[in-house]
């Protein structure tokens, strides 16, 4: 009898089934994650559904191998086993989070979803075990607002209007309530608040896109894998791989990992950081992290992150504390990890980070994305420093980065005649100037039409790819140096600001 194909590999405690190696069949999430397992590293439990099911899913009119819902039902009761949780169970629940993993790094293109499990009776099990209301309706609200938008509107291939999609009408819902409770971030509403948010977001749903949210566990962890398969193929997915030459066979992996939370309190946090700074090469760790937060804020921007170190500190974040200051020991362990990985892979690394309760966790590792200057320098210090050889240097810096040197900058001399009407953090290098645009649908027609155009968002997002791409520069109201503006623009080497503030003269 013929033995059938692997299509599910296990990572967690001491062994990961997959390695580094493996990323056209693991993407490079899966593969990393499975490396850090066999490095010995924190990381929660889980599973990679590989590259060639994606293929086989658009191949044969979005069906799955047969083989697949056995090898995922094992790969799950193994999660489970090392988690020492029960997905979907009524007294001691496990939740799990299903992202994208594409060989290649492709920042915000495809989906993820987080808190994956959560329904009233899961959700009463984890507040009973925890004792922490407040986290578990706060992750509930983040489940329907995430999994509505991704899976029930966007795989369902439904486009509303500008500002009429299921996300935006239930972001509308949060701000009003924060408004009418005098409030000024997410982290200021209490139990109550986030318990009557989830009926409210729950309701949304049901009047938005006339189904209710589901409840069931199982059925929710299907949606969540079909909507990212389904997203290798979305619209701003395939103007990214445009953009950067990735094929659209290739595929993408989809991870399913245990929930750590980041959210639980005042001594959990979530963060993104690199090994070197990317946008200036310095070698010094270099990251941002928020307090009582799961991931997606910080690169999302809808909270100012916090600078991960002393060193990282800059004129617009001084005043806010660093993890090395706030959680010492928990930051020497970061710092350890973050050196040790960049020893085992010889390259600068983009790393995503939560801390549960004071416990760190590790949720990925991948070579970070630099700009031109950044890349040279690298380059060369990493040679010095006899982590690559000669040959290596040379080939890490791309003809496109050194075109990025020859970028125009704002004269030195002007710069400092001139008085400054606003101040930001430079996510990206050079200067620009241009006529502003407020949508990326704007940019792109404007630029058409020959003109130069900055492009200005209170933050951007996945879907303004095809606008930022046209634009000369971008501008952002929110987010830091890990945000979504910042990730990609610096990657394109473009001239990008974020968190910009008036100066008062």
């Amino acid at each position: 009898m013929a033995k059938s194909k692997k299509y599910v590999y296990f990572f967690g405690g001491k062994k990961a089934e997959g390695k580094a190696e493996m990323k056209a069949l693991l993407g490079g999430k899966g593969a990393n994650l499975a490396e850090m397992v066999n490095l010995g590293l924190p990381v929660p439990a889980g599973f990679t559904i590989t590259t060639e099911v994606c293929t086989h899913y658009y191949q044969n009119k979005k069906k799955y191998p047969k083989e697949l819902d056995k090898q995922m039902k094992d790969a799950l009761s193994k999660v489970e086993k090392e988690m020492g949780a029960k997905f979907g169970d009524k007294v001691n629940p496990l939740l799990l989070s299903v992202r994208s993993g594409a060989r290649a790094s492709m920042p915000g293109m495809m989906e993820t979803i987080l808190n994956v499990g959560l329904n009233n009776e899961t959700r009463e099990a984890l507040i009973a075990k925890t004792g922490n209301p407040r986290f578990v309706y706060d992750s509930h609200r983040r489940l329907i607002q995430m999994y509505s938008d991704v899976v029930m509107e966007k795989a369902a291939g439904i486009e509303p209007a500008e500002g009429k999609g299921v996300r935006q009408q239930l972001e509308k819902e949060l701000h009003h309530m924060k408004e009418s409770k005098g409030y000024h971030s997410d982290t200021d509403l209490t139990a109550d608040d986030l318990k009557e948010l989830v009926e409210i977001y729950k309701a949304k749903v049901q009047e938005v896109l006339g189904k209710p949210f589901p409840e069931d566990p199982m059925q929710q962890l299907w949606g969540a894998v079909a909507a990212v398969f389904q997203s290798w193929m979305g619209k701003r997915a395939i103007s990214y791989r445009r953009i950067e030459g990735i094929p659209d066979d290739w595929g993408t992996a989809v991870n399913v990992q245990s929930m750590v939370f980041g959210n639980m309190g005042d001594t959990s946090a979530t963060g993104v950081a690199f090994t070197r700074n990317p946008a200036t090469g310095e070698n010094h760790f270099y990251g941002e992290w928020l307090t009582n937060a799961q991931g997606e804020d910080v690169v999302a921007g809808i909270r100012t992150p916090n600078p991960i170190n002393i060193v990282g500190k800059s004129e617009h974040t001084e005043h806010l504390q660093s993890l090395e200051e706030a959680m010492p020991d928990t930051y020497k362990q970061l710092h350890k990890i973050e050196r040790n990985l960049e020893k085992h892979y010889h390259d600068m690394l983009d790393i995503e980070f939560t801390i549960q309760e004071g416990k760190l966790y590790m949720l990925q590792c991948r070579v970070g994305k630099r700009n031109g200057p950044a890349a040279l320098k690298m380059a060369i210090d990493m040679y010095k420093e006899k982590l690559i050889s000669k040959e290596e240097a040379i080939m890490r810096v791309k003809p496109e980065q050194l075109d990025e040197l020859l970028h125009p900058i704002v004269d030195p001399k002007a710069e400092m005649s001139t008085k400054a009407i606003a101040k930001g953090l430079p996510a990206g290098p050079g200067g620009a100037t241009g006529q502003v645009v407020f949508s990326a649908a704007d940019a792109v027609a404007w630029a058409k039409d020959g003109k130069k155009v900055i492009l200005v968002r209170e933050e951007t997002n996945p879907e303004d790819i095809e606008g930022m791409r046209a634009a000369q520069a971008i501008l952002t109201g929110r987010g830091g140096m890990t945000s979504h503006a910042a990730l990609v623009a610096r990657g394109w080497g473009k001239c990008c600001i974020c968190w910009s503030r008036f100066v008062k003269n």
